[in-house]
């Protein structure tokens, strides 16, 4: 990508910006970090008098980050064909959600090395954005994310995918209409700005937790849009619906179903993405996250991601 003057001092700056930009592209934290990692090992792989000649170290690791993503993100679709039930993003807790996890935990990092601490809740890391993203092809993806959020031009986006910048337009002109296709989300950002909007979601997301603690279907279904739509992923690793629950009624019947099967967990409000949603824990440890996408006080769609390797981020509010 460009070239804004500079040399290898300074590199690891540019860590935040290539976190916050492999996240969006592949929905996953862990993934977005060995990305990451990966762009920083050719790096230093390059010989010294290389590395001098590159006038941009930040544009060439963002080059290099976007490609290893969309290398990943062609393998993904075959990978994801033989995932059991639905696939979905890797949902990000507020930062006060993994400020206090323990330094001893092998699992989990903390402090300004954790990746998870560095990537920006912005409307872009909406579970609904996110799950849109889903839908585009690798090259759409690459493309609407590094023009339409990170603003970077075609003619940059054309090396990382190497095609005409024109081309590379096209592409994120798809995505566009891809995203403009539904009922754009109510996005972190609107949520920051607009008060009243945050109350009211966040009152939607308090009745639906209290509805399901008490086991009332009705109320859970007047909470409910009637074509609402719940989907889970539990990635075979733990019990869940394999595919999409659609229908206030169904789905709210499926939520009392699970509470009785499931003495002893806990329902906490937090920050899910940037927005207001659920999380379950048992015995201390959280096994569910809960995203909600609110329209006109209604829940028109719930995502809900239960496979472990997905909330090694969350750890005990």
């Amino acid at each position: 990508m460009g070239a804004a003057g500079g040399g290898a001092d300074g590199v690891v700056g540019e860590r935040r910006q290539l976190i916050n930009i492999a996240y969006r592209l592949l929905g996953s934290v862990t993934e977005a970090e060995d990305a990451v990692q990966d762009a920083y090992t050719r790096w230093y792989g390059l010989p010294r008098s290389r590395r001098q000649e590159i006038r941009s170290p930040g544009a060439w690791l963002t080059t290099v980050t976007s490609r290893i993503c969309l290398d990943l993100l062609g393998s993904a679709r075959a990978r994801r064909e033989r995932y059991v039930g639905a696939w979905l993003p890797e949902p990000l807790p507020a930062r006060g959600e993994w400020d206090h996890v323990g330094a001893d935990d092998p699992i989990r990092l903390t402090g300004p090395n954790d990746p998870a601490d560095q990537i920006v809740l912005d409307e872009s890391v909406a579970m609904a954005f996110l799950v849109v993203l889903e839908s585009m092809t690798p090259a759409e993806r690459v493309a609407f994310v590094l023009h339409d959020v990170f603003r970077y031009p075609f003619a940059e986006i054309a090396d990382v995918l190497g095609r005409t910048p024109a081309a590379c337009k096209q592409l994120a002109a798809s995505a566009r209409r891809r995203v403009s296709g539904g009922r754009a989300p109510v996005t972190a950002t609107a949520i920051a700005t607009a008060p009243e909007i945050a109350a009211d979601r966040a009152d939607v997301v308090r009745r639906v937790k209290a509805a399901w603690e008490d086991r009332d279907i009705a109320s859970l279904v007047g909470l409910l849009d009637p074509a609402a739509v719940m989907t889970a992923d539990g990635g075979g690793m733990v019990g869940t619906v394999l595919r999409p629950v659609e229908g206030g009624a169904r789905i709210a019947q499926y939520m009392v179903a699970i509470a009785d099967k499931a003495p002893g967990l806990e329902l906490l409000e937090r920050s899910v993405n940037g927005v207001p949603g659920l999380v379950a824990r048992r015995a201390g440890a959280v096994v569910t996250v809960a995203s909600f996408d609110v329209s006109d006080g209604w829940v028109t769609r719930i995502w809900v991601v239960r496979n472990p390797e997905k909330l090694r981020l969350w750890g005990v509010p």
